[in-house]
């Protein structure tokens, strides 16, 4: 009993710090330690997983303590984002960036050192769909309306002349490995996901499964600050960030992430993604 009641004790002072903080920053402030949100792009527990030696790095680099949030859905995300005033550092997509910066001032510091991203849309083997326009009366699998897959995929479907919302079902899943679990299983005529996901599928599914359509690419992933950090911290954060290659504690981080590394992100890399943003319905 006295441990439960300990935990409650401790949940609420989390709480009521997370509150004083958020007003702390809302208020334009630097609060200590720094919150860094991650968009829900997998589940919790694999997201803590994957980037909490990230957090870790720059929490011993930097000299300042760090702690890591999400929320439970990506629309929740960003509310908290732009209305919550709650994330010192966000990473995040980079549509859903652009719409930080616009209502929110949020400034990318680096991206990840690749090319770009972009989505692919793929079925089974076995299947009669040969080519995006096959799809008029499928079923399609996607994750959240606001995921980067999905509004990529919504605009290639687009241009090919097909509506999403009435030419085909678009089937929710809770993320990119169950879209494409449900096309190969044949629960849904076919997937979408981001293609990095896709590569790194099982070879069972990689072998039974092909592409049919890709999306455009866009910038890669951003880690941005929030206006109320302060500059310096800004610099350094991404100084530290760029020069994980170069370091032999960074570059392991990396190699858990699979990433080569960052670079510093340049004004203007994410604003040709205002026509996708346009049409979220978010404001």
């Amino acid at each position: 009993m006295r441990s439960r009641i300990s935990c409650l004790a401790g949940l609420i002072v989390l709480a009521l710090s997370t509150q004083a903080t958020g007003q702390t920053r809302a208020d334009g402030k630097t609060a200590d330690p720094l919150v860094f949100g991650f968009l829900p792009i997998v589940s919790s527990e694999r997201l803590v997983r994957r980037f909490s030696p990230l957090t870790e790095y720059l929490s011993e680099k930097l000299g300042v303590e760090i702690r890591m949030e999400t929320a439970p859905d990506f629309k929740s995300f960003v509310q908290r984002t732009d209305e919550g005033k709650r994330y010192d550092i966000l990473f995040t997509a980079p549509h859903l960036y652009y719409l930080a910066k616009q209502n929110s001032d949020y400034r990318a510091i680096v991206r990840v050192d690749r090319p770009g991203m972009k989505a692919v849309i793929v079925t089974s083997l076995t299947s009669t769909i040969k080519s995006i326009e096959d799809l008029r009366g499928r079923r399609l699998a996607t994750t959240d309306p606001l995921a980067l897959a999905t509004v990529l995929a919504r605009a290639r479907l687009e241009q090919a002349g097909i509506d999403p919302d009435n030419d085909l079902t678009l089937i929710a899943t809770p993320s990119h490995n169950a879209s494409l679990l449900s096309c190969y299983r044949g629960t849904t005529d076919a997937a979408v996901l981001i293609r990095p996901l896709y590569l790194r599928a099982r070879s069972e599914i990689r072998d039974n499964t092909r592409i049919v359509a890709e999306t455009e690419s866009v910038p890669h992933m951003p880690i941005a600050v929030a206006p109320w950090v302060d500059e310096h911290v800004a610099r350094r954060l991404r100084d530290i960030l760029v020069n994980m290659s170069d370091d032999p504690q960074g570059r392991v981080v990396l190699q858990h992430l699979d990433w080569p590394g960052f670079v510093a992100a340049q004004p203007g890399d994410y604003d040709g993604l205002g026509p996708i943003v346009d049409k979220l319905g978010v404001e």
